[in-house]
Order: structure tokens, then sequence, then C-alpha cells
């Protein structure tokens, strides 16, 4: 069974490779979140993480300073979930943009990176819990046999500080 530690691994090893996350603002009604392509600018496990949006988003009008953000995250093969909790804030820092800059992002902004709309924002994580999947042959095969799911599955989530 993954310990903590594997599992947040788990996690940022997924994140890397998938990338979207459904990305909101704590506390604000009028913003639901947002499906955005998460950036990880370095190979450290805790962030931050970046994201570009328009100036003129809803998503990037309804952050103020240091406010209270989430994300929630699904790998594409359903085999890791994550709930995480963070700071977002409107970051713009330039040599972040160079460095993450790609004909992705690229294809967004007519201007490039001079583009006026060009939105950096930067979320620090906080805390996170995250869900492996507990389904498998195996699994399976334990409940037909009066195993109990609950105490197997147990292994397969963590909260964790990323902070």
């Amino acid at each position: 069974m993954p310990d903590t530690q594997e599992i947040e691994r788990k996690f940022w090893k997924a994140l890397r490779s998938d990338m979207t996350v459904m990305l909101g603002v704590s506390g604000t009604h009028d913003v639901t979140p947002r499906p955005m392509t998460a950036q990880i600018d370095t190979d450290a496990d805790q962030g931050p993480i970046w994201f570009f949006t328009s100036k003129d988003s809803t998503l990037a009008k309804s952050v103020t300073s240091q406010q209270p953000s989430y994300f929630n995250f699904v790998g594409k093969g359903h085999d890791v979930w994550a709930s995480v909790s963070g700071r977002l804030v409107i970051s713009n820092d330039r040599a972040v943009i160079d460095r993450l800059w790609n004909s992705f992002i690229a294809a967004w902004y007519e201007g490039g990176k001079n583009d006026p709309n060009l939105c950096l924002m930067r979320f620090d994580p906080k805390d996170a819990e995250i869900w492996l999947d507990g389904s498998s042959l195996l699994a399976g095969l334990k409940v037909l046999f009066g195993s109990d799911p609950k105490s197997d599955y147990a292994d397969n989530v963590a909260k964790v500080a990323l902070a």
C-alpha cells in the first residue's frame, strides 16, 4: 500500500502530465471554477503552479491580494484525484512568462508575450487531499470473498501539507 509521500509523488507526476485543473477563488459566488492549464516551471514538488489567463477574464478580475483559492484535479486515467487549497495572486513575472511561454500559450495571445491582455497568475498550494484509484480486479475479488473495501481503500487517501 502506498504511503503519504508516494501518494503525493503520484499527484505531482499526474499534474505535470495532465495539467488541466478546475481553478476557483474562494468566497466569490459569481465565479465558478474554470478549467485551466497548470504550468509548473521547476522539478520541485510543492509549487508554485502558474496559470495564464486574460486580464479581462472573470477569474482574473476576482483575484484580490492573497485570495484563498483552490483547484480540483482528476488525472486522465482516473487514477489520481485531488482537491488543493492555497493562494492565488496576479504575478505577471516577466522571467516566469519567458520560461513557461510555448506555442500552446502563444495561440491565445495575438500580441505574444507583450499582449496587453496577458495575465499570469501564481498559485501557492497550501494543502491537499489526494485520492488514488482503489478499484482493481483484486479489490473486486476481495469484496466477493467478504473483505471490507473501506479498509483496503483507506491507504489510498492522503491529506498533505504542501506549504
